[in-house]
């Protein structure tokens, strides 16, 4: 018999520091990246437990592709930068006359649209990394017999494709606390049936 005790604490727990830290990032972000790991490793014992390699297979892929996201836009905005003088920019912005708009709107234009195809690129790849997610938690749905982890799966991929218009972030929001409660409900023991010979 196999026991899911150890990942109702560690997953429930790490989905809540994430929640929280999502709130009050700027000052508690270590609480979100703790949140997150303990996670990861919870996610690991289930796919560990019911002997399924792809529930973790596919979480780790949704990693790759945030850290793939992360260093894209940050390339982006560094190459945006560079373009445009770096940090010059915004000096010779700040002593332009503001009685000229056709000019200031001249000087920001590539920078705006620079902005803007970098949050796109990034916004492309999260949702694919929401795709894996989703995949990982449609399987311990099918292996744990917790179907909260399916409804949590489709709200991170609708939340992501939604966020670019907001609405986005309460969907991310409410995913995020099914999740927790997903982790919670899991049983103490996994069904015989459920595990992989």
């Amino acid at each position: 018999m196999s026991s899911l005790i150890n990942v109702k604490i560690i997953g429930g727990l790490g989905a809540l520091f994430m929640l929280i830290g999502g709130f009050v990032s700027a000052t508690i972000g270590v609480l979100s990246f703790i949140g997150f790991i303990m996670v990861f490793i919870a996610v690991k014992m289930i796919a560990d437990e019911t002997k399924e390699k792809a529930i973790f297979d596919n979480y780790l892929y949704a990693f790759i592709a945030c850290i793939i996201a992360i260093v894209a836009l940050v390339s982006i905005a560094f190459i945006v930068l560079a373009s445009v003088g770096g940090v010059q920019f915004f000096y010779d912005l700040q002593n332009m006359a503001m009685s000229e708009p056709l000019e200031i709107w001249n000087t920001i234009q590539p920078v705006l649209f620079g902005i803007i195809a970098g949050f796109l690129v990034f916004w492309i790849i999260v949702v694919i990394a929401s795709l894996f997610i989703r995949k990982s938690f449609n399987l311990i749905a099918e292996k744990t017999g917790v179907k909260m982890f399916a409804t949590a799966g489709l709200l991170f991929f609708i939340g992501v494709i939604t966020a670019i218009v907001l609405v986005g972030i309460l969907i991310l929001i409410v995913a995020m606390i099914i999740e927790i409660i997903a982790f919670f409900s899991l049983p103490d023991k996994l069904p015989e049936k459920q595990i992989k010979e």
